[in-house]
């Protein structure tokens, strides 16, 4: 899943600091971007061979350049995009949300974490997960799948209840 839980020891007065990361899933790592720019080009190069020595390949060599720098540019949009963070701390005594996104400042919302609430609600994406002080309401994972938002939703709902008296 594209989210990572982490736990810091209890400190002195026994307090243990809990750590929610999320990220977009992103299918394609780098390696595999080289090789499929690779493959591409020289599938894009193969009609371009039975035309080698003649004016039609200049006519041609036009549209696989921008067929291949396309398909670069979208790849390198998609990892730009990917670079996106959400990070939940949760103690007892606060829950803090802090939100990366490239190009933009970053967004943070904290609240006592005793009043938060996790939610699943109608939306703008299927299973809407939610947090929510009874004051203030804020979406979290948008970018996960429906079946992660679900999941998550428990294990907040789980983490959270722990730290109530």
């Amino acid at each position: 899943m594209p989210y990572q839980w982490t736990e810091t020891a209890p400190d002195a007065s026994g307090a243990v600091l809990q750590t929610v990361t999320l990220w977009p899933h992103r299918s394609l790592p780098r390696k595999g971007f080289v090789w499929f720019i690779g493959t591409t080009a020289v599938l894009l190069l193969l009609p371009i061979l039975a035309v080698l020595g003649t004016q039609v390949l200049w006519g041609l060599l036009p549209f696989m350049l921008i067929a291949i720098g396309g398909v670069w540019l979208a790849i390198q949009h998609s990892y730009r995009t990917g670079q996106t963070r959400e990070e939940l701390v949760l103690d007892r005594d606060r829950l803090q949300v802090r939100r990366s996104d490239p190009g933009r400042p970053v967004r943070e919302w904290q609240t006592n974490s005793y009043w938060v609430r996790a939610a699943i609600r109608k939306g703008p994406v299927e299973d809407y997960l939610t947090l929510t002080d009874g004051q203030r309401e804020i979406e979290l994972g948008a970018f996960l799948t429906p079946e992660e938002r679900r999941a998550l939703r428990d294990e907040l709902t789980r983490a959270i209840g722990r730290l109530r008296p």
